[in-house]
């Protein structure tokens, strides 16, 4: 039977497992010093003996600390909310009503994984991270109490609407069943991989290759000791590059960027199997709920009132492939943007389901859309160029009167780079378009990587127009959505469109009795 249980209103510790964790933790950072001493006073006898001493001194500080922290860390679930006190020498206590808990994720780092545990992260939506944390529990403990206080939430709510509407709130319980959206396998994610490429391995090598330096008081990126270590009686490795064949070189070279290419491939290939590993995003009659993760495993359940909008994502290269990748815009700013990711790797016709979960619809082919004014895309155009137009200015001027032979090619490339400015502009202007319906707002822009945004017109909390002086006189404005958790602008349309959207979003709200809107 479980530990947990809600009312008892006795304090209680979290896992004893946990000083392990903190132990291990401060073992990580022994490693560090540890390496310095071995190698600074010789890596036999006596050196080796005050490094590890180090190592064990550092090491059994870390344990008595995390001890400490671990015995004067306690919680306690009471009736009405849960209630946290830490500190050692000031201590401090928080608590929170079950009925402000928009949710309770779990979260599995590496190390407690290892030994079971869990981290409980309690959300309430109010901004600058989780209200309330506990490191760490038991696996069953957290998913316990991840039950315990849903359903406590829950019956507060339910006892509210029965109250609204006269009926017995045993009957207004959800059924536990979850309906599969979108998962990930290894073959996904394997192909995802492709897409992932990064050069981070490089930068990681280059600090080690900078620490390693230090230590052995060797200086690495002196080419001089390059060179001496590859020389032979023949000559040194320049020589032998000198002298081979074109083919060779163009093998060597071919052979260099192919290696560069599985290196970066690689790299992303790790990091997306790290983070995506079992990705499964389900649709629970308490929202969303999105697992993933290999070394650090997430369980997160997202409801359905917090989901304010949508985006569409893709790249350059992925974007040819057909691939995209779905984020909610919601109340849990506080999460960070990871935490919004429901489908980081889909099809569109795999996108379109989750979307429709969510209460929103992908814009079909009878779509009204507008684009932005050409008096906005002019004054873009000419804000981008006009850089380079002073530029091919001076050079005129400058080249004419010193050097008049140089004034053509000093001239050129900067209204080249003006011109190829104003195209960007145009085609990047093709693409930027927003659509109304009765029920959302759509926008999109970009045209080698397109990006939509769509948003319900009925949770949109205001509509503003701003101009600035150009744009008054050009007749063009910026209209600005107030969307809670994002941000939503749509830039250069005309004054009377403009109004005409806002006129039509401010309807919808006035029309929508927000106390009635079910909460998932």
């Amino acid at each position: 039977m479980s530990s947990v249980s809600i009312g008892t209103l006795e304090p209680r510790n979290t896992a004893p497992l946990s000083v392990l964790v903190g132990a291990v933790g401060g073992l990580q950072n022994a490693i560090v010093p540890v390496v310095a001493i071995a190698f600074g006073t010789g890596t036999t006898g006596f050196g080796v003996l005050i490094a590890l001493g180090v190592g064990a001194a550092i090491l059994a500080v870390a344990a008595l600390f995390s001890y400490i922290k671990w015995k004067r860390l306690t919680y306690t679930i009471g009736t009405a909310d849960i209630r946290v006190e830490s500190g050692v020498l000031s201590r401090s206590a928080r608590s929170v009503p079950y009925e402000r808990i928009q949710d309770v994720s779990l979260e599995q780092k590496l190390i407690p994984r290892l030994f079971g545990l869990v981290a409980v992260k309690f959300e309430t939506g109010a901004g600058g991270g989780e209200d309330l944390s506990l490191s760490f529990l038991k696996e069953d403990d957290g998913e316990e109490l991840r039950r315990l206080v849903r359903t406590r939430r829950d019956e507060e709510a339910q006892e509210t609407a029965a109250v609204s509407v006269g009926e017995d709130p045993a009957h207004l319980t959800p059924a536990e069943e979850a309906e599969p959206l979108f998962t990930m396998g290894p073959g996904r994610l394997f192909t995802f991989g492709f897409f992932e490429f990064s050069l981070a391995v490089f930068a990681v090598l280059f600090g080690v290759m900078q620490t390693a330096g230090g230590l052995i008081d060797i200086e690495l990126f002196d080419p001089d000791i390059w060179i001496d270590w590859f020389q032979d009686e023949g000559g040194n490795l320049t020589d032998q590059i000198s002298g081979a064949s074109t083919g060779v070189q163009a093998l060597g070279a071919i052979a260099a960027l192919a290696g560069l290419f599985f290196v970066g491939s690689a790299t992303g290939m790790a990091r997306v199997f790290a983070r995506e590993w079992g990705f499964l995003l389900e649709r629970t009659p308490r929202g969303f709920r999105r697992r993933r993760g290999m070394f650090t495993r997430t369980d997160v359940v997202m409801p359905i009132h917090r989901v304010q909008g949508v985006k569409l994502g893709t790249g350059f290269v992925r974007y040819r492939f057909g691939w995209h990748s779905l984020r909610f815009v919601s109340l849990a700013q506080d999460l960070g943007a990871s935490s919004h990711v429901v489908a980081p790797f889909a099809r569109r016709d795999e996108i379109a389901p989750i979307v429709e979960a969510a209460g929103f619809h992908l814009p079909g082919e009878d779509a009204d859309w507008h684009r932005a004014t050409e008096a906005y895309l002019f004054d873009n155009a000419l804000g981008d160029a006009i850089f380079f137009l002073i530029a091919a200015g001076i050079a005129f001027t400058t080249t004419s009167f010193y050097s008049p032979d140089w004034t053509a090619i000093a001239t050129g490339i900067p209204l080249v780079l003006a011109g190829i400015s104003a195209l960007a502009n145009v085609l990047a202007w093709r693409y930027q378009r927003h659509a109304l319906d009765y029920t959302q707002i759509m926008a999109t822009k970009g045209m080698l990587s397109p990006r939509s945004q769509i948003a319900t017109r009925m949770k949109l909390h205001s509509a503003q127009i701003s101009q600035g002086p150009i744009a008054r006189f050009r007749g063009y404005a910026t209209l600005h959505l107030g969307q809670a958790g994002g941000q939503f602008s749509i830039p250069g349309i005309p004054v009377e469109r403009a109004r005409q959207v806002r006129r039509d979003v401010l309807e919808t709200i006035a029309a929508t009795d927000f106390s009635q809107l079910e909460r998932a």
